[in-house]
């Protein structure tokens, strides 16, 4: 198995564009990746980094949209099989090239950067990033060393009222079922129904059904229709019952 950052890095270098190629040099300098090809040590989990420049981070990942532009990757078939390797085949295809470029560098930088200082640089992503950017972030999640840490700054982007930054979480994006607690996924699930989202984008979701997310969502659905209001057509996928009913049915 590839390592997921170096996988991200060599699909972006197949497609950075030439006028481009200075961002991807300063890419390599402020997530450390220069470092440990290097070969010089990189600073342990309790240890601040001497060679990280939060400042120049930002800048570069702000400057992604610019640099590299909104083109679809339009993955080939090899990537699609080096990702469907690492078990994130889906994760990258709906992907533009400043979203892969963007999710490169968090995923390089998770590498080389004290957990700490990177837990810090993450919020601080997330938090003054505009749309994109946030959109970027929660798509890169899955590649993240020590992924399961951020498991709050998912939760919180799940209360988002915009929709393409809650799609990013909840849609076709691995890190939800793999690391969000039941109460979190089944909150996640409810909130897709009540803004349209189809459950089917949401990946693991029939893994992750229960009796519990089940429940929530009849009572989502009475309450409904109580309202006069429609409800989702898939929330059938939610249901043990046809789940069972499936699983007993003698074969003709």
């Amino acid at each position: 198995m590839q390592d997921p950052s170096l996988l991200l890095l060599e699909i972006l270098s197949r497609r950075i564009p030439p006028a481009a190629n200075s961002w991807l040099q300063r890419v390599d300098d402020v997530t450390g990746a220069g470092v440990r090809h290097a070969g010089a040590p990189v600073a342990s989990v309790s240890e601040a980094s001497t060679w990280f420049d939060r400042d120049r981070f930002l800048a570069t990942f702000t400057a992604a949209t610019r640099a590299l532009g909104k083109a679809p990757l339009g993955l080939l078939a090899d990537e699609r099989d080096a990702l469907k390797a690492d078990g994130v085949s889906g994760a990258v295809d709906g992907w533009r090239l400043d979203e892969l470029g963007r999710a490169t560098m968090v995923a390089l930088v998770s590498r080389s950067l004290p957990a700490p200082e990177l837990e810090l640089l993450l919020g601080d992503c997330y938090q003054q990033g505009d749309s994109r950017e946030r959109q970027a972030l929660l798509r890169a999640l899955p590649f993240v060393t020590g992924a399961e840490r951020f498991v709050p700054l998912a939760v919180d982007a799940c209360r988002t009222n915009e929709l393409p930054v809650f799609e990013a979480i909840a849609c076709e994006n691995p890190y939800p079922a793999a690391h969000f607690p039941d109460l979190n996924f089944n909150q996640l699930v409810l909130k897709a129904m009540f803004m349209g989202v189809a459950l089917a984008r949401i990946v693991g979701v029939e893994q992750r059904r229960s009796s519990e997310l089940a429940r929530m969502a009849e009572d989502f659905a009475s309450e409904r229709r109580a309202a006069g209001r429609s409800v989702p057509a898939d929330i059938g996928l939610l249901s043990l019952e046809q789940e069972h009913e499936r699983a007993t049915r003698i074969p003709e």
